[in-house]
This record gives structure tokens, C-alpha cells and sequence, in this order.
């Protein structure tokens, strides 16, 4: 008889414990942390007596079962939810075992036929295809949040029924049957409440998985380009970005596919045009930079594009002052002009639109 009472008083005191974390704001504090990994080897210590005691059987019906001991159909789902809730260095680890412990406690309610017809066909569907489990088969929004509002009634209306039966404090006292009626409302909630973390749990392990297999990818990466940096491997490197034509239909290999004797000097395949275009679909839609604006306007200037001095550059050229006939030249020039503004002022031009 001692083994039991243990077995009752260490899980009524992880009970207390596990609603005391829930309600405590300090989620992020090691100290929360370590109450959770005590709270969590309390629950482990009585699934150790449980299955020392050897409580519960998948050869005995429900009925069999003792009153005192239905409460104790619930220690992996604690376990699980605890679990879920704690972080540690491996989150993944952490996330898998409690799925495991979820598994256990409807496994265990299944051999009871304790589910009820909708959360044995949530039980059908997980174990057909766990990876991928979700509450609603389909991605449509609108199903989904049909269904997450549902679901929310339902918790709503067995957290009510529990929180009643709970508050009847002297007949739970006096009336078996009450008692049992309590422990079969908490076991329901908690199923209720287990189907919507195994959807949450599949979402994150799948991409704490995904995650997991990129990084080694990611390393592999970074550690070319440290060797390209290095210059490991500088016989194919340049900093231009867009390959020449030629590399492109060499397959990006550079050097010439035959030696003056007309061997080949690398493999190369015979493609036609179709082949050749298709391989620069993904090429930029447009050329890059291959030069300087300094370099572009010294080929201009060698190509004779840029024109330098004379009345076309706009600089006014110096005449000599001792070239007089120059600057007799200069001069008529310049009175022949005076004379011509003189003789046609400004604006005289425009007569049609004048009143």
C-alpha cells in the first residue's frame, strides 16, 4: 500500500507544479527552465510506478479499471506537454519525444475506447500519416478557421463541465461515480487538447528539419567561396559576371577544343542552334559593364569620336597678335555684326503677334 500512496502524492505535487509553471510570466529565465526539468522527472517517476504497478492493461476494459486509478491514464500527456513547452539546446529532440508520449496516451485510450467518434477518425488519420497530420485535410482558409472556431467551442464547453464537477468539492467526497465523472471530463479535455498540438508539433518538426538539412548545404557553400577567396582555385575564376559567348557553347569551359594537329584538347559535344539558345535563357536580359566610362571615352577619342578644339568644341580660339591681317579679319567680323543688330533689333522679327 505504500508504492500507491507514493504513486498519489507525487503526482498530485507534479500536478501543482505544472499549473504553477503555466500561470508564472518568467518563460525565459533558466530558473523557469530548471522547474520545468524538475517538474518533468517528477512525471517520469510516476510513469515508473505505473508501470511497476502495472495499473492499466490492454486485456481489461474500462470498467476494470479503478476510480482512483483513471487519473493516472493522463502521465504522458503531462510528460508531453511539458515537453513541448520547454527549450533546450536540441528543440528537435525535445519535440519528437514529446510525440511520442502523445502517441502512448491515445494509444492507451484507444485500447480503452475511451475516444469518441470524432477523435477516433483524428486518431485513424494520424496514424496513417503522422509526418503530415493537420486537423482540417485541406489548406483552404476558410475550412481552417471553421474548424479552429469549432474546436474552440468544443475545449470551451469541456473546460465548463470540468471546472463544474471540479467545484463540487463534498459530493466528489461522498460519490464515487462523481469522481470518476471528473477524471473521464479531464481525460476528454486532455484529448481535445492533444489533437491540436500534434498539428502544431508536425508544422515544427518538419521545418526544424528542413532547417537541419539545409545547414550542411549552407556550410558546403561557404566553404567553396573561402576556397575561391583563397585563390584555390583560380584557373576558371574572373570577376566578370556575364561568361562570354564562347564559354557558353563550350559548355563553361574555356581554351581551344582542337590542337593545331586536330586532336581534341577537352570533351565537347555537337549541339544545334535550338540547343545553344536554350542553354542562354537565363542569362541577364541585359550586358553588363565590360569597361570604365574612362576607358570607353580613351577608345572613343583613339576612333576619332570625340572632336577636341576648333569653333565645334565651343572654345573660342586665341588669335595671334602679331598675325595683323588675322586680326584685321577679326575685326571686320565683328563690325559687320554690330552693323546687322543694329540694323535688326530684337524682336523685330516677330510681327504676328503683336496687337
Amino acid at each position: 500500500m505504500e508504492q500507491p500512496q507514493n504513486l498519489k502524492s507525487l503526482f498530485a505535487a507534479a500536478k501543482a507544479e505544472k499549473a504553477a509553471l503555466e500561470a508564472r510570466p518568467d518563460t525565459n529565465t533558466d530558473q523557469y527552465r530548471n522547474d520545468v526539468s524538475a517538474t518533468i522527472s517528477k512525471f517520469e517517476e510516476c510513469q515508473r510506478l505505473v508501470s511497476l504497478l502495472s495499473l492499466f492493461s490492454s486485456n481489461e476494459p474500462l470498467e476494470d479499471i479503478t476510480t482512483g486509478d483513471l487519473q493516472y491514464l493522463a502521465v504522458d500527456y503531462h510528460l508531453a506537454d511539458l515537453l513541448q513547452k520547454s527549450y533546450n539546446s536540441n528543440r528537435e529532440s525535445s519535440l519528437r519525444s514529446a510525440l511520442e508520449h502523445y502517441e502512448k496516451y491515445l494509444s492507451c485510450l484507444n485500447n480503452y475506447e475511451m475516444l469518441n467518434d470524432s477523435n477516433k477518425k483524428l486518431y485513424e488519420r494520424y496514424t496513417a500519416n503522422p509526418i503530415s497530420f493537420s486537423l482540417t485535410s485541406t489548406n483552404d482558409a476558410a475550412t481552417r478557421r471553421e474548424v479552429k472556431i469549432t474546436r474552440f467551442k468544443e475545449e470551451k464547453e469541456l473546460k465548463q463541465r470540468l471546472e463544474y464537477l471540479s467545484n463540487n468539492q463534498s459530493r466528489l467526497q461522498s460519490d464515487e461515480d462523481d469522481v470518476r465523472q471528473l477524471y473521464l471530463a479531464e481525460i476528454n479535455l486532455y484529448v481535445h487538447q492533444t489533437f491540436q498540438s500534434l498539428d502544431l508539433l508536425s508544422q515544427e518538426i518538419s521545418m526544424l528539419s528542413s532547417i537541419r538539412n539545409a545547414v550542411p548545404n549552407l556550410e558546403q557553400a561557404q566553404r567553396d567561396d573561402s576556397r575561391s577567396r583563397n585563390g584555390e582555385d583560380r584557373s576558371t575564376y574572373s570577376e566578370r559576371l556575364d561568361p562570354p559567348i564562347s564559354q557558353l557553347l563550350q559548355g563553361g569551359k574555356f581554351g581551344p577544343l582542337l590542337s593545331k594537329e586536330g586532336r581534341p584538347m577537352q570533351p565537347f559535344t555537337l549541339l544545334d542552334r535550338r540547343s545553344q539558345l536554350q542553354q542562354g535563357v537565363f542569362r541577364p536580359s541585359h550586358n553588363l559593364p565590360t569597361m570604365t566610362i574612362d576607358e570607353y571615352l580613351e577608345e572613343e577619342r583613339r576612333r576619332g569620336g570625340i572632336i577636341e578644339g576648333g569653333e565645334k568644341s565651343g572654345m573660342k580660339e586665341e588669335v595671334d597678335e602679331d598675325d595683323l591681317d588675322r586680326a584685321d579679319e577679326e575685326t571686320m567680323k565683328a563690325r559687320a555684326w554690330d552693323e546687322y543688330k543694329e540694323a535688326n533689333p530684337r524682336g523685330s522679327g516677330n510681327t504676328l503677334n503683336r496687337g
